[in-house]
């Protein structure tokens, strides 16, 4: 059989590579093989030479197959920072988010990310940055919309005529 090249070999090792590691089936996969080919006799600095790890990072995929089994295989929860508001907070913004912003005390018609930074802070005394604001809109099942702008001084009937579908 012919031997198969791939071109640009460098660039596609890499773009592999991260494919591997943005998916938790893949890195799964990646580590079933690893654990395998240790298994056919291989040495964990041959196996992590062919699969671009570390001989380390195979050493301790070994060690937790052996302590744990399949299931030391599997990606650890990974919690990340603790949210800085308590779930009676977020029930409290939801319903904030349901009203008016001036029912607050707030100088503004829409509910945006700066906005609501700002409710959080003179509400709760918690100081969040605007793009987690905007987050926690989308996790609230909330999205971002604003009114289309009315020109002013316009003639009403002018933009009527104007508008495609009345």
């Amino acid at each position: 059989m012919k031997k198969l090249k791939i071109s640009d070999a460098d660039i596609a090792i890499l773009i592999l590579q991260d494919e591997i590691r943005r998916s938790y089936e893949a890195r799964y996969d990646h580590r079933l093989h690893a654990i395998l080919m240790v298994a056919q006799d291989m040495s964990c600095r041959q196996v992590a030479q062919l699969l671009g790890d570390s001989p380390r990072t195979i050493a301790y995929w070994v060690k937790r197959f052996e302590a744990e089994g399949l299931s030391g295989l599997a990606d650890a929860d990974r919690p990340g920072r603790p949210s800085k508001l308590n779930q009676a907070q977020i029930q409290t913004i939801e319903l904030a988010l349901r009203s008016h912003p001036s029912k607050y005390g707030l100088a503004g018609n829409l509910w945006d990310g700066k906005l609501l930074s700002h409710f959080i802070d003179q509400e709760f005394g918690i100081q969040i940055g605007v793009r987690p604001c905007q987050r926690l809109f989308r996790r609230l099942g909330f999205r971002l919309r604003k009114p289309r702008p009315l020109i002013a001084k316009a003639d009403p009937q002018a933009q009527q005529d104007f508008k495609k579908n009345c």
